[in-house]
């Protein structure tokens, strides 16, 4: 009697612990178009992460969201294999095209690696006074 107790307790922790999900919202507005790897493979308790999900082909405008988690089924495999294998499922949402004010707002420091200090001096500057971030370009 005990030991269904246990069992019966064991099961119970399994399913009331939530599952793993990140979002990662850049504030870009999406554009439709989603990439979905619902199997990513992870390893040990994902300390072996899953490949990139290479974006930059299929989003020119680049990400306005990604998720990543562990779904019941991704979860169910990692405790039968006791985390050795930790799949995931990763969805990317690709961002529309660049909002008008975001693509006037957006500049560019140029310098050299000698004069690298000043550039960044200078975008940092800028990016002050602007509230919006400034590329460092060093050549």
């Amino acid at each position: 009697m005990n030991r269904i107790r246990t069992v019966a307790a064991a099961f119970l922790a399994v399913l009331a612990a939530g599952c793993y999900h990140v979002t990662v919202d850049t504030g870009r507005s999406p554009s439709g178009q989603t990439i979905e790897r619902p199997w990513a493979n992870s390893f040990v308790y994902g300390l072996v992460p899953p490949p990139v999900v290479e974006t930059a082909s299929q989003c020119p405008n680049g990400v306005a969201k990604v998720d990543s988690q562990i779904s019941f089924l991704n979860g169910l495999v990692a405790v039968l294999t006791l985390s050795i294998y930790t799949p995931m499922t990763i969805t990317v949402q690709c961002a529309g095209g660049m909002a008008p004010d975001a693509a006037a707002a957006a500049s560019t420091v140029k310098g050299t690696a000698r004069d690298g200090g000043e550039a960044i001096l200078e975008a940092a500057r800028r990016s002050a006074r602007s509230g919006q971030p400034v590329l460092v370009d060093l050549q």
